[in-house]
């Protein structure tokens, strides 16, 4: 398995997933999801709602080999932040192998948009991810990362 293939994997069954049960709360107030698999080991630890911010790092065979920063906030009082948070995890969802970072280039549900724009490759990348409603921006996160 190489590392793209696990990352859809590891995204998909930790934050995007429906079921919340797989995250820990830590003493220091971070919320932390892991995933294993294939000699692969995945880690997504942030802390914070709104804002937020954190880390996903991928160790291969006990060494790290990838890792990525983000910070995002929902800016707008539209939309009950549940539902943005909801709709998020749905774009996620559809995370691609070509771009393992955050969710699709594009996604839309109902009057939601999901909006992502990165340059570079697994190896070194930025980007920015939006959420939109009824053609309003309401969350913005900012990422970058890359092999180690």
């Amino acid at each position: 398995m190489n590392l793209s293939k696990f990352l859809v994997q590891a995204k998909t069954a930790t934050y995007a997933s429906e079921d919340k049960a797989n995250e820990t709360v830590l003493e220091d107030g971070a919320k932390e999801l892991i995933f294993e698999g294939n000699g692969f080991r995945y880690r997504d630890r942030y802390y914070g709602f709104n804002p937020f911010f954190g880390e996903e790092i991928v160790w291969q065979n006990y060494k790290i080999v990838w890792s990525m920063n983000y910070f995002g906030k929902i800016s707008s009082d539209l939309i009950p932040e549940k539902k943005v948070y909801i709709f998020l995890r749905e774009a996620m969802r559809q995370v691609e192998e070509d771009r393992p970072f955050r969710g699709p280039h594009k996604f839309k549900s109902g009057n939601f948009e999901y909006l992502d724009e990165s340059k570079g490759n697994i190896h070194s990348f930025t980007g920015i991810e939006r959420i939109f409603y009824n053609g309003e921006e309401i969350y913005r996160l900012y990422y970058h990362g890359g092999s180690v």
